[in-house]
């Protein structure tokens, strides 16, 4: 199975000022296509030949594992924007944040923390439990909650890569803006 870069709901251009064309074209353009080139370098001829990105995420160890996870993370990633969307949680997401973390504001700071916070490169996770409560993991590098049996349905990406054109070494600045383009409509169909 050839695995191809999976297009943007949206133009390049259409989430400035939060994230500019130019970190669109250099974050998705180069580094997501990276992943898809390396991954379908490295299958052909293993047992994942012909295996999803879930499956790869869940089984596959090394250089397999790390390429499919960076896919399947960035398209999830991108897919959580829009420029026009629904900008705070309802109905039963925006009850279950406010049960776990005491309010959305509260789960915005606990979630902006884990982001910032996090040492050196990887990913800030709002996940679903099994129970339908809902949990904030780091994962460092390409991890993957679906790895620990989670349902993934919000990720914040802190490689620089995702920040360093607008925001130079300002993580912070460009988690306070991750929230001005997140698309809460996506993510309550996830949870």
């Amino acid at each position: 199975m050839a695995f191809e870069l999976p297009k943007l709901p949206y133009r390049q251009d259409a989430l400035i000022p939060f994230l500019s064309e130019e970190t669109l074209q250099f974050h998705y353009g180069k580094h997501h296509q990276a992943y898809v080139t390396n991954l379908n370098g490295l299958i052909p001829g293993t047992e994942y030949e012909k295996s999803d990105l879930e499956t790869m995420i869940r089984k596959a160890e090394g250089p397999i594992f790390n390429n499919a996870a960076q896919i399947w993370n960035h398209t999830f990633y991108f897919e959580s924007f829009s420029p026009a969307g629904k900008r705070v949680p309802a109905g039963v997401l925006a009850k279950e944040i406010d049960r776990t973390f005491g309010s959305y504001e509260s789960f915005k700071e606990q979630f902006t923390k884990s982001a910032v916070s996090l040492f050196g490169s990887g990913w800030a996770w709002l996940v679903r439990k099994d129970d339908g409560t809902l949990q904030i993991l780091q994962e460092s590098n390409a991890g993957n909650p679906i790895r620990k049996g989670l349902k993934p349905i919000l990720t914040c990406d802190v490689w620089e890569h995702a920040y360093y054109i607008d925001y130079r070494n300002r993580r912070p600045e460009y988690v306070k803006s991750f929230w001005e383009i997140v698309d809460w409509e996506v993510v309550e169909r996830r949870y």
